[in-house]
């Protein structure tokens, strides 16, 4: 048995907080792959870009643990659904009703990039439903990530091939992450939290090859501050 946790805690640990610095540092790959120098667009776009696809992510984690509350029950009673610091319909709704806002605010900063924005929820809530026992599910969940390329592209210029090239790339990367972690469970250690702030590595290097410039020191920074957050609320 372990102690009940405040419910900030419990939603701090639900949504993995921690690794909201790589879908920031995705934000940016994507938008500089499409306009190559980022920083001509106004900073309230990529803010709000960001702001907008991290909710979508924060949903997404929520409602993963909503719909594995069964399984965790068994295998990992310690998570918030589990242990019952929320409620598994409160999750279910809050979940939900995060990536319903994160989609709406897309859609308001660039009408253009609603499809994309939800297509990426779609495919974050499948993930989060039919991911247990389903053999695609580290491609499903690396088609997540990848899609993140497109809508912030697609919120700066358009979806080109180099943006779908990239896009593959972060998949693929995503996917092998996932494979991980579903094969090591708790044996991973840190290899998984350290390969989950990789992502912002790689968006380093695709920033670095667009042509980004300084941008990419700010991806190599959201790396750092991944491992930072990690230290207060694990990244799984």
């Amino acid at each position: 048995m372990t102690a009940r946790r405040s419910r900030p805690r419990a939603y701090l640990l639900l949504s993995r907080i921690s690794n909201l610095p790589t879908i920031w540092s995705n934000v940016l790959a994507g938008m500089t792959i499409a306009g190559g120098a980022v920083l001509q667009f106004p900073l309230a776009l990529i803010a709000l870009v960001a702001v907008a696809v991290s909710l979508v992510y924060t949903g997404g984690m929520i409602l993963n643990d909503a719909f594995d509350a069964p399984f965790d029950a068994m295998h990992r009673p310690e998570r918030p659904v589990a242990a019952g610091d929320v409620a598994r319909s409160e999750a279910f709704a809050a979940g939900g009703l995060v990536i319903l806002l994160g989609v709406l605010l897309q859609a308001l900063v660039s009408p253009r990039s609603f499809a994309w924005a939800a297509i990426l929820a779609g495919t974050v809530v499948l993930y989060d439903y039919h991911h247990k026992g389903f053999r695609f599910g580290p491609i499903v969940m690396g088609t997540c990530r990848g899609l993140v390329y497109c809508v912030a592209a697609s919120a700066a210029a358009g979806v080109s091939a180099s943006v779908l090239a990239a896009a593959l790339l972060l998949t693929v990367y995503t996917a092998s992450l996932t494979l991980v972690a579903k094969r090591a469970g708790p044996r991973a250690g840190i290899v998984v939290p350290v390969m989950i702030a990789g992502m912002s590595l790689l968006d380093a290097l695709v920033i670095a090859w667009s042509g980004g410039g300084v941008l990419t020191f700010v991806a190599v920074v959201c790396f750092a501050l991944t491992l930072a957050f990690q230290r207060v609320v694990p990244g799984t």
